[in-house]
């Protein structure tokens, strides 16, 4: 069992909320204009996430993004950046009717088995992720309707979406306590 000693003390930068990541004016997912309309709500939803997830990385060199800090779990918060890049990449696959991309990373779990602490595959990873992002933002893109069914499986685009938040938002609760256990950064 781990010593509680070994944990980092918590903190934030906000000063308004002391239990919260951002003071609300300066957090950058708070928008005064909501969405208008489903697809751009589900839009908002998914940006504000994708978003979050890379607030809960900022500040952190190599070393401490590939960190496995909630043992006995293999998640790190590059792992997670990888595994999202896969997991876009795997979306994209739902929305075609040819042969599934492969993987960018390999077998099972290589997404964060190989998150490791070098600048190179921090790198890599971000780039991976935005590019993947980009690639199943378009192929969504093309299907303005959210009823429309798409792929070999006939899945409907809002099912889609609502996946892709669903994942990210789940993804980024296990950010906020690997952060925590990385620095002391408290999540919000």
């Amino acid at each position: 069992m781990r010593d509680m000693s070994d944990q980092p003390e918590r903190w934030t930068q906000a000063t308004v909320y002391p239990d919260m990541w951002a003071d609300p004016d300066a957090d950058p997912r708070n928008n005064e204009d909501s969405a208008e309309g489903e697809s751009a709500t589900l839009q908002d939803f998914l940006a504000n996430y994708r978003l979050t997830l890379r607030m809960k990385c900022e500040g952190l060199d190599a070393e401490q993004l590939a960190r496995r800090s909630v043992p006995p779990s293999t998640m790190s918060l590059l792992g997670l950046v990888r595994h999202l890049a896969e997991v876009e990449r795997d979306w994209r696959n739902w929305v075609g009717d040819g042969e599934p991309l492969p993987k960018l990373y390999g077998a099972r779990d290589a997404d964060f088995d190989g998150a490791v602490a070098d600048q190179a595959v921090v790198d890599a990873a971000y780039a991976d992720l935005q590019r993947e992002q980009a690639a199943t933002d378009a192929a969504l893109a093309a299907y303005p309707d959210l009823g429309s069914r798409v792929g070999k499986e006939r899945i409907a685009v809002r099912e889609l979406m609502v996946h892709r938040i669903d994942e990210y938002a789940r993804h980024c609760g296990h950010a906020d306590l690997l952060r925590e256990c990385v620095d002391g950064r408290v999540g919000q």
